[in-house]
């Protein structure tokens, strides 16, 4: 079986309106949320890239401000143009990951979980259509993982999502050691 070159992306091009300032940004354990994510998936794909914000490789497509499907459109775009055969998307602020959850999205492309729909598998044959669908009036990231037939995997556990200072506080005072690296 040939390698199929998977690229990683962290989903950095939200306006982290209830954050408050740049959440990609933000400091937990050190790094910045993003690096953490960045971290969280980089063992299991070929390279990373950090999709759109003031962080962003790669730019959300066709433009900035269209929500996570726009940085889907851009990963997969810029994937097409380099060789990879599919994208691994994960937002900026996931940090903490059951242990089984990449591996089994990693299975099948197109693939994602359910609770939490920005982290996904996506073939980068579907770029077109991402393009298409991050351009209308319905960019829900869930629709569109229907509308393609994407499998969803549930999560056997809590996915730390950081949508507010708080939600950063919260992790901060988590006594558990939440680093899965």
């Amino acid at each position: 079986m040939t390698h199929q070159p998977v690229l990683g992306a962290v989903l950095a091009g939200g306006r982290s309106s209830r954050f408050g300032s740049d959440k990609a940004a933000a400091a937990w354990h050190g790094r910045a949320l993003a690096d953490h994510a960045a971290a969280l998936i980089g063992q299991h794909v070929d390279r990373v890239v950090v999709v759109g914000g003031t962080r962003g490789e790669v730019d959300d497509l066709p433009a900035p401000g269209l929500g996570p499907l726009g940085g889907i459109a851009g990963a997969l775009g810029f994937a097409a143009a380099h060789g990879f055969a599919s994208v691994l998307t994960i937002g900026c602020d996931m940090v903490r990951l059951p242990p089984e959850l990449l591996p089994a999205l990693l299975r099948r492309a197109p693939s994602f979980c359910e609770d939490a729909p920005v982290l996904g598998h996506w073939s980068v044959a579907l770029a077109g259509r991402a393009l298409a669908m991050a351009g209308g009036d319905d960019r829900s990231v869930r629709g569109w993982a229907r509308a393609i037939g994407a499998l969803p995997i549930a999560a056997s556990g809590p996915i730390a999502n950081v949508n507010t200072p708080a939600d950063l506080d919260a992790l901060v005072r988590d006594g558990e050691d939440l680093l899965a690296l």
